[in-house]
């Protein structure tokens, strides 16, 4: 026994039934993704291959550490910080991390905001999180210029295994231009919103239709996304 759906101009069309009824309605797209705009489904496809990226790059460093002959260096000791008389291990990176985590907290309460349509809430909340971006990014700088000043190369490492190097800044490299990437734009969008561009429909880059929050949401995706990857580096470089 087969089902009837609308087709184009609202005919009806026949749909198999069971696991084939299935496959044909995702193929002909007429439930699957029916109320998503492009914006939103392009951000997920993007996501979806940044997500292959960041994966070959862990893959790769694990195979790295695992392989080598070269004692490779204890983190707690590279990523240390002298305070107080003391070494400190992994403060720094905590610090780092607490920051980046938070920060999906308050761009969560921006999007929360721009649903309601609160645009000065919405706007404060995004320049709170590009203010939280901007510290990481900052912190990691420092990072990089300590490790730097004590020899640290993508060529070699005064610690042990050379591949350290070159997996610590190909990594965190790539995850800091991401960070940066959405700081920029997290402040584009912060001033469109608080200039109103959203309520006005005013046109302009990432302006979306008049009423429409929506590119607060996608803007959103994507800083969850850099939080969510930046977990899984924070424990496979810094903890293992």
């Amino acid at each position: 026994m087969t089902e009837t759906t609308l087709g184009h101009g609202n005919r009806p069309v026949s749909r198999p039934p069971g696991l084939r009824g299935i496959a044909a309605d995702w193929s002909s797209d007429q439930r699957a993704f029916k109320n998503v705009s492009w914006a939103k489904a392009m951000m997920w496809i993007f996501l979806l291959s940044d997500t292959f990226i960041f994966g070959c790059f862990l893959l790769s460093y694990m195979t790295a550490r695992m392989s080598t002959t070269v004692p490779w260096p204890n983190p707690s000791e590279v990523f240390a910080l002298h305070l107080f008389g003391k070494d400190i291990p992994l403060i720094l990176i905590a610090i780092m991390t607490f920051v980046l985590i938070s920060s999906s907290g308050t761009m969560a309460m921006a999007v929360n905001f721009g649903y309601r349509h609160e645009r000065r809430k919405t706007a404060v909340f995004m320049l709170l999180t590009a203010a939280l971006g901007a510290t990481f990014v900052s912190m990691q700088a420092f990072e990089w210029t300590k490790l730097i000043t004590e020899g640290v190369r993508p060529w070699t490492n005064p610690w042990g295994a050379v591949q350290f190097g070159s997996s610590f800044f190909m990594i965190t490299g790539f995850h800091g231009t991401h960070v940066t990437i959405g700081v920029i734009f997290l402040l584009i969008t912060a001033r469109k919103v608080w200039r109103g561009d959203f309520e006005t429909g005013a046109r302009g880059f990432f302006t979306s239709r008049r009423g429409q929050y929506e590119s607060v949401e996608i803007l959103g995706l994507y800083w969850h996304f850099v939080d969510l990857v930046w977990v899984f580096i924070f424990a496979f470089f810094y903890l293992w």
